[in-house]
């Protein structure tokens, strides 16, 4: 066994891991990178990149198909699609793993690490003290235990994207953001889909109007079972489901139902980590710390915001708390962003700032406008589209916002910029709209609000 005293020790090299690694080596620490691999960050591998390629690629092939009498007479197909999502996937991951060993060279481990003592971690044949250390180790699909019989039938985000071929007909369980994007886009290759969940809802969406229209839309591309409990047994080399009085039999099941953090390995409990009953650690979200000082959680690890900006922020700041901790300074604060939520269904499904109900708490005026409105909407087909903004009563200060639109990223962007800079709905009123364009129905919903302001 061999020891190794460093100043800090970042665990974990995803986009969490990345940032607080170059914050502490950008400001001189003796600092070690230590991971398991496979490198390349969750992102890239198996989460927002790939399922972007998937979508893109069902894009083309719905837009494709709706054009010739035939599929027969399209030069690509849905599994050629289905590849070339994959090729992109492979070569970003690949670019993301080769910034990381470039990034850290000789100071990354690659081993799996666990604490020995609250200052101690050993990796690999390697004990290593350090006064400091982040914890960015991601997180995994949970399989809930009952389905984890189906063995071979059973998908996670973890496994979907190795498929060489498509089947043919899939249920998804977890309406979630990841279930939904991944429901719509196999639909939108030709899929039978049946997307499932115990909740009412999908997509995570908390306005009830622009849930209500989410469903009705999305329900028009795949079979939606929602509000009561999913049995899933094998039936032969496929799955037969069950919802009530319903069944259906599909050849492999997706399981998008929520993930949990990658900590069971790390022995959490030897460094004097606060732990739950379930073993996780109760993370401080704006200190990013659970129980010891000196240990400090980035990224998905923490459930609070499990997004890829947001990883990338805590990772920044975590790596900034570590640096004061090592140098005996007190931790700056944690500064959080307008919080940006958007689920790429095209329309996409975006949450921005202030949700619905909180909004309500504060009497919040809405201000709506709907796609079969826009002109630009009704070109493009995208008469579904409805932009829902909050402002606050008696200032007009924009709150938060709901959106089910297409190009509605580039919406969310603008109210989420607009919202942390602390606008008011006259004031970005006062920008420049440009005609005919899917921004225009931002310009109408602002009106709305402004004239409830102002009868």
């Amino acid at each position: 066994m061999q020891s190794r005293d460093v100043e800090a020790v970042v665990i974990g090299a995803g986009t969490a891991g990345a940032n607080a690694f170059h914050v502490l080596k950008s400001a001189g620490v003796d600092v070690l990178l230590v991971d398991p691999g496979p490198l390349g960050t969750t992102c890239a591998r198996v989460g927002c990149m790939p399922s972007k390629a998937v979508l893109h690629a069902a894009a083309r092939w719905s837009q494709a198909r709706g054009l010739v009498a035939d599929p027969a007479d399209l030069i690509l197909s849905p599994n050629a699609l289905w590849q070339h999502a994959r090729q992109v996937r492979d070569e970003l991951a690949g670019e993301a793993a080769q910034s990381t060993r470039s990034a850290a060279g000789h100071r990354l481990i690659m081993q799996e690490a666990r604490f020995v003592a609250a200052d101690t971690l050993q990796a690999g044949q390697t004990r290593i003290r350090a006064r400091a250390f982040v914890i960015c180790t991601g997180s995994s699909p949970v399989v809930p235990e009952p389905l984890r019989s189906l063995e071979h039938r059973l998908l996670t985000t973890d496994t979907l994207f190795e498929l060489d071929v498509l089947p043919r007909r899939v249920g998804v369980l977890g309406m979630g953001a990841i279930g939904l994007e991944m429901g719509i886009a196999l639909a939108r290759l030709g899929l039978d889909v049946i997307g499932a969940d115990q909740s009412d809802d999908i997509g995570g969406a908390t306005d009830p109007d622009i849930q209500a229209r989410a469903q009705v839309h999305f329900g028009s591309l795949m079979q939606l079972w929602l509000g009561e409990a999913v049995t899933a047994q094998a039936d032969g080399d496929a799955v037969r489901l069950r919802q009530a009085d319903r069944q259906a039999v599909v050849d492999r099941l997706l399981v998008a139902t929520g993930r949990h953090a990658n900590v069971e390995k790390l022995d959490l409990a030897a460094a004097g980590v606060d732990l739950d009953d379930k073993g996780q650690p109760r993370i401080d979200p704006e200190r990013l710390t659970a129980g010891h000082d000196g240990i400090f959680f980035a990224g998905d690890v923490n459930p609070d915001r499990p997004l890829m900006h947001e990883a990338a922020d805590e990772g920044q700041a975590a790596g900034r708390a570590a640096l004061a901790h090592v140098r005996g300074e007190s931790p700056p604060a944690l500064a959080r962003r307008c919080a940006l939520a958007i689920v790429f269904t095209d329309p996409d499904l975006c949450a921005i700032g202030l949700p619905f109900d909180q909004a309500q708490e504060q009497d919040a005026f809405i201000g709506a406008a709907s796609g079969n409105e826009n002109g630009r909407a009704r070109i493009m087909g995208a008469n579904d589209s409805l932009l829902r903004v909050y402002a606050a009563r008696g200032t007009g200060r924009l709150l938060g916002a709901s959106i089910l639109a297409t190009h509605g990223e580039h919406l969310a962007h603008l109210l989420g910029w607009a919202i942390q800079n602390g606008q008011t709905a006259e004031q970005l009123l006062a920008m420049p709209f440009y005609h005919p364009s899917i921004e225009e129905m931002l310009k109408d919903a602002l009106k709305d609000a402004v004239r409830q302001m102002k009868p």
